[in-house]
């Protein structure tokens, strides 16, 4: 691959090189000293894989282009992916470990049928069942995941791409962004985001992910991670009385009868998992009010169904704390005592599922503060985050 990428114009691939890291496997290791702000790899616009890329090859763009509704950025690249991989060889598929998130696996399960009907069923020449499986489509998707960079134009418009080699550098908070995109030469940068000595990892940011989000696209996690998060599912069942009124009411506040909402540690009990719930529990005098705008779901409907969501609040969110197998007490002393070895896979999962907990215990302290605020009579809400101690 490097062979190719200097040949086609790439500048820097000289001074790194790809090795296995203990914490954040393979990655980009410096073989010189750069100062922060200096170019350190530049990848041409005809080595990147975009739609556009994908729509200008000459066997299956045409069918890409051609499909409507438009594929989506994602399924556009992952059949692109396969089909090359069709074609060569060499390809190792890889572990499918980060699909095990259900409801991701429902989609994407759904997601491939669609392609089936719509493309790949249409045309068994280009691309044949036996190498286009639900696996490789599991395998591509992820490969996209874990390596697509994603740009703002000057237009407005986003570009996102795949870019050879760009791609190994792997995530650190540290640098921020240091990675561009220049429309004119249509090229890929990337630049010192700090001062580099030979043999240390060279970095790019990737944005505030949560570890559990770093674990699942790319594999690794960040100990102590500020971006922790745990996605809170809320859902109502269509059978619930006054469900199509509730529906609207949700839609009016952002959110669905079936709404994932991020807890995360700054902010751990966001105001839309109170609202999502005071509208799931509206009786037909409350939406008689709202019909007349007396009561407006961003605030409480009053102390006692304040009181009534607060407490399943923090009833619901001790049954997730007690569904956890190792208690947030427990990982600590583990991780402390070096139970995992440094960067496996028991590693990273601990530190997940530390900051899952950790996320979860302020949101169920901040649930609690408020519930005997309404008790005692004062029932003002304050502003729902917590600061970090």
């Amino acid at each position: 691959m490097e062979d190719w990428l200097k040949a086609s114009g790439a500048v820097g691939l000289e001074d790194l090189e790809l090795v296995d890291f203990p914490v954040t496997g393979r990655g980009a290791r410096a073989l010189r000293r750069f100062k922060q702000g200096e170019r350190i790899l530049t990848i041409p616009g005809d080595c990147l894989w975009t739609v556009e890329h994908a729509y200008a090859e000459p066997l299956h763009g045409p069918v890409l282009r051609s499909t409507q509704p438009p594929l989506s950025v994602e399924d556009t690249l992952a059949i692109h992916i396969l089909f090359v991989r069709s074609r060569e060889s060499g390809y190792d598929r890889g572990s499918l470990d980060m699909m095990a998130h259900e409801q991701l696996k429902q989609r994407i399960e759904d997601d491939y049928r669609g392609l089936v009907m719509r493309v790949l069923g249409l045309h068994p020449d280009l691309f044949p069942l036996d190498k286009f499986t639900i696996a490789d489509y599991k395998w591509a998707l992820c490969s996209f995941w874990s390596r697509a960079m994603d740009f703002a134009l000057p237009d407005g418009k986003s570009l996102r791409v795949l870019a050879p080699f760009a791609d190994m550098l792997n995530h650190s908070p540290e640098v921020m962004q240091c990675h561009a995109y220049d429309p004119l030469s249509r090229s890929l940068s990337v630049l010192a985001g700090k001062d580099y000595e030979v043999g240390d990892q060279v970095s790019i940011f990737y944005g505030s992910i949560p570890n559990n989000r770093l674990l699942r696209l790319y594999g690794f996690v960040m100990p102590e991670n500020p971006n922790d998060s745990y996605d809170l599912v809320l859902s109502t069942h269509p059978m619930a009385p006054f469900y199509e009124q509730k529906q609207k009411l949700w839609a009016l506040a952002g959110l669905d009868s079936i709404s994932t909402i991020s807890l995360t540690l700054t902010d751990p009990l966001p105001k839309h998992v109170l609202q999502y719930l005071r509208i799931q529990r509206l009786d037909e005098s409350d939406l008689a009010a709202i019909a007349l705008r007396k009561l407006d779901t961003s605030e409480k409907i009053s102390d006692s169904k304040e009181i009534e969501i607060l407490r399943f609040i923090v009833e619901s969110i001790g049954s997730l704390l007690d569904s956890f197998e190792i208690r947030l007490g427990k990982l600590q002393e583990q991780l402390a005592e070096g139970v995992y070895p440094l960067g496996g896979n028991a590693w990273a999962a601990a530190h997940v599922s530390l900051g899952e907990q950790r996320v979860l215990r302020l949101a169920r302290k901040r649930a609690e503060e408020l519930l005997a605020a309404v008790r005692s009579g004062n029932g003002i809400e304050r502003p729902l985050s917590l600061p970090l101690h």
